[in-house]
């Protein structure tokens, strides 16, 4: 075969093109790379839907900065079986990014605020700051010394009785007021988070933006309601208020668009110098939109991550007046209503503005997504709508969205055939607008069957984190849809729903009224998925949330028929079946499993809910009926509730009621084990502990977090479990035996990677096998020349170096990202060799990707057995600064330094030589301080061994009180006694300890 492209992969068939960020020209060779587009060009020019040619495109690494959305359409696809692959390149972490890096900056004047110049127009309501998230400026009322008691109406506020509020706005200019955005949490109801800007302040009246204001203080009523969509009294004071440069406190931003200027002013030590600083200027990053009668097809994304991209829209006067799960009213204030409001708003029933996705596809076929990660996006992270059809979305993570994780179904299609024109019209027209990037793009398209989303499977991801700047969000929101498949993912810390199916739907619909609403929904399926820490921050909601429509309906011969005709088991089993999901840690949440507004055809069928809801374990308010709940096991015994009014039917048996703290023998673990990601895409990142049961009278315990795998160590304290005594159920759940006279607080988690993993890099190291002398595997990885050094990239915030200490062992340097190497000595104060023990340990890392490298110093040999890496920290009992068992020389206390330290104290030197000494009992300690830029070196000593360096330099320039700065595990039973003394530096910060 002769390639196309000179120096382009070829085999058998298959053609392998290469992007890189700085990639040029048209050759996409691995020597010679293109750019994106380039790229793009180039598999178009191999027409693969047409030739039926198999081609890849390996991204390599680095990060791509597209000036504009990333988009494909029909003339992209692949051919049935062979799909065009957009993949990462071997080893390499492309990152798709929508945001211009920030540089430039200078002070302001010595006001402690920096700025820099940003290209004309940018517009943004996020920034990134080191990959995560930064406040916009913002401040409450109340600690701008705003009196409160202002007086609302119908355009806005009288605030002339708050002298120190007319005073804040007389202070700015008309352009400075128009920017300012208040914030109502709980404001349209208590699983609500509704957002207006102010239009103008003049007089002692602010005048709101509108129709934001009318959309959020005087809502349209409707008929036949069996649930309501409540308006918030105009007098309401927000919580905060938001982006002003005069509201600026440390950490925060405002982006001046007119004046080009982006303002920032840094956290105490924090130093812009080296800072990444990203602004976004794109919203959609990705865009895949076909036609109903030309699809997108056979198309694959693997191993890619998008990220920085931006939602400007709520920043409109429309604003953000949040109905339910992040859709909002925009337009009139009865929009969405139909001929249920008087007068008729626009339909049909329910077609509210849903959140914009930064990476969104239309009219798609044979669509994968596979292994990427959605992070630091400014709306939801992906959409799928509009006559997609066979979707795989796999493997992946997405965290850190400001809106929904993921996306699926348009709120304007419920019944794209439109058999109800009368009362409930659904026009080929507005679903064109509605439902897709460009109406006129798919102006041709004929409106039927074939744009109902169907045969979406969204497999083996993890959710967690959405909802960053709007609380409303679900992890997932599924809405009109067939044949859909939501199974074996896990979805945690998440501020509302975990996963909602319906949104507004069924509002009109309830037992006496079962049919104002219909939609295309049936055959879709929530299945063998884990849910915990949800509901943290909205109230109202569930695990799973469910409204509305959920079936089609089906004689007992298995043919469609009308709802009065219904037969039971034909139509459940067209149903949304939720089954084999475990839930637990649902901290505001009513039901478990919630059925709620004309809800019908729901099967609840072997489900955990692990703790007590507020109301029931399954139910809602004004359900329609035809719901089951069966075989499942719950804390709370009360389900099937009709909170409101009664249903026509519901059914329930062969539940168990299991306690609130259910330990290993409580719940099948058939079930626990066959909940969450599968492998490959289970993650293993040393593990999160979210749940610990009581001991049992068998010292067995039920450990339930997430990123458990093959090589997770269960602690007890700082000692290790021997591995026969940990029982891996899945990679959300285990059960451990544990010695007698443990209890769960002593209970942590850490994932354990052998020496000879391939993602270890080792330079001047060698393999040792069948030493025969306890090492993790039988084998080590050893150096004999300084200068050796093996490296590790690991996700979590506690991090273990495993090695030997032994008598022919040396110094180890250890650096983490960057920072300051510190020695470590590993030559054992007993003379003993200890094979496979943590010699190095670093506990409070911020969240994300770590990289740690081991450095041979001296000594004879240095030995590495590996690395433990854990999501958090492990238990300790801590001991203040200011407790008198603490012996100071050359020490001072001080106190009410506002920064978080433990107590509110710490003790501090500033000569060199003072020294701090504690004695404890256990197997590990941890010495708390403070990591900042006039910090220093300290020396650390237990047991009269050789003195450890340790660096207290922040490598990010930011102060971190309150934060274990080393800790030392494995240490032999007893007694022991820590030393630690200031080396250099301006100060020596000590908080205290921290002890089994």
């Amino acid at each position: 075969m002769t390639a196309l492209f000179p120096g382009s992969a070829t085999a058998a068939g298959a053609t392998t093109l290469y992007a890189s960020p700085t990639g040029s020209g048209s050759t996409c060779s691995q020597a010679a790379p293109c750019s994106l587009t380039g790229a793009q060009a180039a598999v178009r020019a191999l027409n693969p839907a047409g030739s039926g040619a198999s081609v890849t495109v390996d991204l390599l690494d680095g990060t791509y900065r597209p000036s504009t959305s990333w988009k494909f359409t029909a003339a992209d696809s692949g051919s049935p079986g062979r799909p065009v692959v957009w993949q990462a390149a071997p080893g390499a972490h492309p990152v798709i990014s929508g945001a211009s890096q920030v540089t430039g900056w200078t002070e302001v004047a010595g006001s402690g605020v920096w700025s820099a110049p940003v290209p004309a127009g940018s517009a943004s309501r996020q920034l990134y700051v080191n990959g995560q998230e930064a406040p916009i400026a913002q401040a409450s009322p109340g600690a701008l010394g705003f009196a409160g008691g202002w007086s609302g109406s119908a355009t806005g506020y009288s605030i002339s009785g708050d002298a120190a509020a007319t005073a804040w706005f007389a202070g700015l200019t008309p352009a400075q007021v128009a920017g300012v955005e208040f914030d109502y949490p709980a404001g349209n109801g208590a699983w609500t988070e509704s957002r207006c800007r102010v239009a103008s302040y003049g007089g002692g009246v602010l005048t709101m933006a509108q129709p934001c204001w009318t959309d959020v203080t005087a809502r349209a009523g409707f008929s036949q309601g069996s649930g309501g969509l409540p308006s918030m009294n105009p007098s309401t004071m927000p919580a905060l208020l938001q982006d002003a440069k005069a509201l600026l406190h440390p950490g925060q931003w405002f982006l001046d668009q007119a004046g080009s200027t982006l303002y920032y002013q840094p956290l105490p030590g924090q130093q812009l110098s080296g800072t990444d600083v990203e602004l976004p200027h794109l919203e959609t990053l990705l865009q895949g939109a076909g036609t109903l009668a030309a699809p997108l097809h056979d198309l694959t994304f693997s191993g890619l991550q998008f990220s920085y991209a931006t939602w400007n829209d709520p920043s409109s006067p429309a604003g953000f007046s949040d109905v339910q799960s992040n859709l909002r009213i925009t337009g009139a204030h009865n929009q969405g209503m139909c001929t249920f409001a008087n007068p008729a708003g626009s339909c049909p029933w329910g077609a509210l503005t849903q959140p914009l996705a930064n990476v969104d596809f239309t009219a798609t076929t044979n669509l994968s997504l596979t292994g990427n990660r959605f992070a630091e996006l400014g709306g939801a992270g992906l959409g799928v709508r509009y006559g997609a059809r066979n979707t795989l979305v796999q493997g992946n993570e997405f965290t850190d969205t400001a809106s929904t994780g993921l996306l699926l179904g348009c709120t304007a299609d419920p019944n794209p055939t439109n058999p109800n024109p009368a009362t409930d019209p659904d026009t080929a027209a507005v679903i064109k607008q509605s439902c897709t990037p460009d109406a006129s793009a798919v102006s041709g398209d004929i409106i039927g069957t074939n744009e109902i989303l169907t045969g979406t499977t969204v497999a083996d991801n993890t959710v967690h984190h959405t909802g960053t700047d709007y609380s409303s969000a679900p992890g997932i929101t599924l809405l009109f849809a067939q044949g859909t498949t939501i199974t074996h993912n896990t979805l945690y810390d998440l501020p509302y729903d975990a996963i909602t199916a319906g949104v507004s739907q069924g509002h009109t619909d309830q037992a006496s009224t079962p049919e104002n609403v219909v939609n295309i929904n049936q055959n879709n399926s929530i299945g063998n998925n884990v849910f915990h820490d949800y509901m943290s921050v909205r109230s109202d909601g569930g695990a799973v949330y469910a409204e509305g429509h959920q079936a089609q309906y089906y004689d007992a011969s298995g043919n469609p028929t009308t709802y009065d005709r219904a037969d039971p088991v034909q139509t459940l089993a067209h149903g949304l079946q939720v089954t084999g999901n475990v839930a637990y840690n649902g901290h505001n949440a009513n039901f478990t499993y919630y059925d709620d507004a004309g809800s019908e055809w729901i099967n609840w069928q072997g489900n955990a809910g692990i703790g007590i809801p507020s109301i029931a374990s399954t139910g809602g308010c004004s359900q329609t009926g035809h719901i089951w709940t069966t075989g499942s096991y719950f804390s709370l015994a009360t389900v099937n509730k009709a909170a409101c009014a009664a249903a026509v039917d519901l059914h329930a048996g062969g539940n168990t009621t299991i306690p609130a703290t259910p330990g290993p023998g409580d719940l099948p673990s058939a079930l626990l084990s066959g909940a969450g990601p599968r492998a490959p895409y289970a993650r293993s990142d040393g593990g999160r502990t979210r749940y610990v049961s009581p001991v049992s009278g068998g010292n067995q315990v039920l450990i339930a977090g997430d990123g458990f795998g093959t090589a997770t160590q269960v602690y007890a304290g700082g000692t290790p479990l021997a591995a026969g005594s940990v029982q891996l159920l899945g990679s959300g759940f285990l059960v451990a035996t544990v010695p007698a006279g443990t209890t769960a607080g002593q209970l942590w988690v850490a994932g354990r990677v052998d020496d000879s993993d391939p993602s270890i890099g080792y330079q001047g190291f060698a393999t040792s096998g069948n030493r025969g002398v306890g090492d993790l595997g039988d084998d080590v990885h050893y150096a004999t020349a300084d200068g050796s050094t093996a490296s590790y990239a690991f996700t979590g915030a506690t991090l273990q170096v495993y090695g030997e200490l032994n008598t022919d062992q040396g110094t180890l340097g250890i650096t983490v990202d960057g920072g300051t190497q510190q020695s470590v000595n590993t030559v054992p104060t007993d003379g003993r060799r200890h094979s496979n023990v943590p010699v190095f340990t670093v506990t409070g890392l911020s969240a994300g990707p770590h990289t740690v490298t081991v450095s041979k110093l001296s000594g004879q040999y240095a030995t590495l057995d590996g690395f433990g890496t854990a999501a958090t920290a492990p238990p300790a009992l801590r001991t203040n600064d200011t407790d008198p068992s603490i012996s100071y020389s050359g020490f001072a206390g001080t106190g009410n330094r506002g920064l978080g330290d433990y107590g509110d104290d710490v003790h501090y030197a500033s000569a060199d030589g003072s020294t701090a000494s504690y004695t404890f009992s256990g197997s590990f300690v941890l010495v708390y301080g403070e990591l900042n830029t006039d910090q220093g070196n300290i020396g650390v000593a237990i047991d009269g061994g050789p003195q450890q360096t340790v660096s207290t330099l922040s490598a990010d320039g930011v102060r971190h009180s309150d934060t274990p700065v080393f800790s030392a595990a494995g240490l032999a039973g007893g007694s022991h006694t820590i030393v630690i003394t200031k080396l250099s530096g301006q100060y020596s910060t000590l908080d205290g300890f921290g002890t089994p």
